[in-house]
C-alpha cells in the first residue's frame, strides 16, 4: 500500500511531530508532504529523501518566516498531487488537512486543533498583535475561515487528540470526530522510587498562554520552592516577576533554561508536583510528569481534564488567577500530607497514553476506514 503522510511543517520537534513519527512507524515506506522542512533540525528523524516540500520552501528564510505566510498555505497544500497513493494520512493544526485527494483514496486527518488564530482565539491573538498585523488579520481571516471550513468537508474521516478538540471540531466544522489520544513516551520516563523533594516544577515554553506567571506568583506568595524549566519570549518578564514574588526568599526559585531530556526527567522524578496553568488542547507534559510518578496541579479546563484524575493523579484549580492556584496548592498539600497520591497508580494511569496504544488505536481506525472504502460505503 502506497501511503502519503501530510504535516503542516517540519521545523521543530514537538508533540505534533511525535504523532508523525509514530505514523511513520506504522508505514515506514510512506512519503511525507509538508509546507517547509528544516533538514538540520529534523533530518535525523525525518530523512530528506522521504520529504516533499511545497513551493513555499523556495522563498527566502521560509523555515523562519513560515508562520507569517498563512495566506499562501491553502494553495501550497492544494498543489500536492496524490494520484497513485492508496492512503493519505494528515497531521494538522493549520492547513495540512486541506489537501485534495482522489475520490477513491481515503483521506484521514488527525487534528491537533482547528486553527486557533482563525476561530476561538482570534480576538486574543489580535489583541496581542501590532497595528499592521491587526490590519491583515481583519482583512484576510474571513477568507481563511471560509477555506478552513470548506476544506474540512473534503476529509473522509476525522480523528482528534481529545474530547475537548472534538467539541471544537463540531463547533467550527460541524463534523464528528473520533478521539485517539496522542502518543506520550512513557517508556523513556519512569519514577525514581524515592520520596519527593520539597519543590514544585514548571516545564514549558515561555509564552503568554502557558500562564507560567501564575506558578511564579502563587509559589512566591505561599513561600513554596519552584523550579522553572524552559525558555522563550517571556523569559525576561518572568524573571522580573520572580524577583518581585520571591523578594524575601530569592533562593527558592530557580530558572534552569533549556536543559537535556535527562535533566528534565531528573527534576520531574524529584519534584513534589508539577504546576500546569495552561488551557491546552491535550497537554503532553502533565502525562510525562505522571509517568515519573508525580502528581499535577492543573488548570481545570481543556485537555488536562482528560489526562489528570482529580484526587488520584492530581488536583485542579478553577480560574487562571493567582488566588485560585494558591487554593489548589493548599488543597494539594493537605492531600499530600495524608499520602493520597500513590506513585504506582499515577504511573499506571500515565501508561494508558503510551505510544504503543496510539499506534494500535490509529491502525484500527485506518483499517476500518479502508474497509468501508473497499465496500463502497
Amino acid at each position: 500500500m502506497k501511503v502519503a503522510i501530510v504535516h503542516d511543517w517540519l521545523v521543530n520537534y514537538g508533540g505534533a511531530e511525535r504523532v508523525v513519527e509514530e505514523m511513520l512507524k506504522l508505514y515506514p515506506d510512506a512519503d511525507i508532504y509538508t509546507l517547509v522542512y528544516d533538514e538540520k533540525k529534523m533530518g535525523k528523524i525525518f530523512p530528506r529523501e522521504k520529504v516533499h516540500t511545497s513551493f513555499v520552501q523556495k522563498l527566502p528564510m521560509s523555515t523562519r518566516l513560515y508562520t507569517k505566510l498563512l495566506t499562501l498555505m491553502p494553495k501550497a497544500f492544494e498543489s500536492f498531487d496524490f494520484s497513485g497513493y492508496d492512503l493519505v494520512l494528515c497531521s494538522s493544526s493549520s492547513c495540512a488537512k486541506g489537501v485534495i485527494t482522489p475520490p477513491l483514496v481515503p483521506h484521514i486527518s488527525y487534528i491537533h486543533t482547528p486553527m486557533r488564530y482563525a476561530w476561538d482565539q482570534f480576538f486574543e491573538y489580535r489583541k496581542r498583535s501590532g497595528k499592521l498585523t491587526k490590519f491583515f488579520m481583519n482583512r484576510w481571516m474571513p477568507s481563511i475561515r471560509l477555506w478552513d471550513f470548506i476544506s474540512s468537508q473534503r476529509i473522509d474521516s476525522l480523528i482528534c487528540n481529545s474530547k475537548y478538540i472534538a467539541r471544537r471540531i463540531k463547533k467550527y466544522w460541524n463534523l464528528p470526530s473520533a478521539v485517539i489520544y496522542p502518543p506520550v513516551d512513557t517508556e523513556r520516563l519512569s519514577p525514581n522510587n524515592k520520596e519527593a523533594e520539597d519543590f514544585y516544577v514548571v516545564f514549558s515554553r515561555f509564552v503568554p498562554y502557558k500562564r507560567i506567571d501564575l506558578a511564579v506568583s502563587a509559589c512566591g506568595k505561599l513561600g513554596k520552592k519552584l523550579v522553572v524549566i524552559g525558555g522563550g519570549s517571556q523569559e525576561g518578564e518572568l524573571k522580573a516577576l520572580a524577583k518581585e514574588a520571591f523578594a524575601n526568599h530569592p533562593q527558592d526559585v530557580k530558572f534552569t533554561g533549556r536543559i537535556s531530556d535527562e535533566e528534565v526527567q531528573d527534576y520531574l522524578q524529584r519534584c513534589k508536583a508539577m504546576i500546569f496553568s495552561a488551557e491546552e488542547d491535550f497537554g503532553i507534559i502533565p502525562v510525562e510528569v505522571q509517568a515519573c510518578g508525580r502528581p499535577v496541579i492543573a488548570f481545570g479546563k481543556g485537555g488536562a481534564l482528560e489526562t489528570v484524575k482529580e484526587g488520584v493523579t492530581g488536583v485542579f484549580f478553577d480560574k487562571q488567577e493567582t488566588e485560585s492556584l494558591c487554593g489548589a496548592i493548599k488543597n494539594f498539600e493537605e492531600l499530600y500530607s495524608k499520602r493520597t497520591f500513590d506513585s504506582a497508580k499515577i504511573v499506571e494511569h500515565a501508561k494508558s497514553f503510551s505510544a504503543e496504544r496510539f499506534r494500535k488505536e490509529l491502525k484500527q481506525h485506518i483499517d476500518k476506514v479502508i474497509s468501508s472504502f473497499k465496500n463502497g460505503e
